[in-house]
């Protein structure tokens, strides 16, 4: 869930794209069938609090590129050692690793 506290921007839902500014509530399901994205859009800050359940292990799915990142370890805001979170990628496009997280993103 996503609260809208500064700026304008965009969001992307599955194939849909919608303007946000400041007071909208948005709410988006995980699961493949609607990837979302904010998008900033304004030349000024976009400002945002993200709402999740903070379930592990996190598995975020990247549709255009087709890469899949999988976190796990200690969730920021549980209050255990961000050191031993662990994120993997890899590309089922290539079925390689991936050296960057946002490589290949726009």
């Amino acid at each position: 869930m996503f609260f809208i506290l500064e700026g304008t921007g965009t969001l992307r839902y599955a194939d849909k794209y919608y303007p946000v500014k400041p007071g909208d509530v948005i709410c988006c399901p995980p699961g493949p069938e609607a990837p979302h994205q904010l998008v900033n859009t304004s030349d000024k800050e976009l400002k945002y609090l993200a709402v999740s359940t903070m379930e592990e292990p996190e598995v975020a799915e990247y549709p255009d590129t087709g890469k899949v990142g999988v976190m796990a370890g200690s969730p920021p805001g549980s209050g255990g050692d961000p050191s031993k979170r662990t994120v993997y990628l890899f590309n089922k496009k290539s079925s390689g690793g991936v050296d960057y997280y946002w490589e290949g993103e726009s």
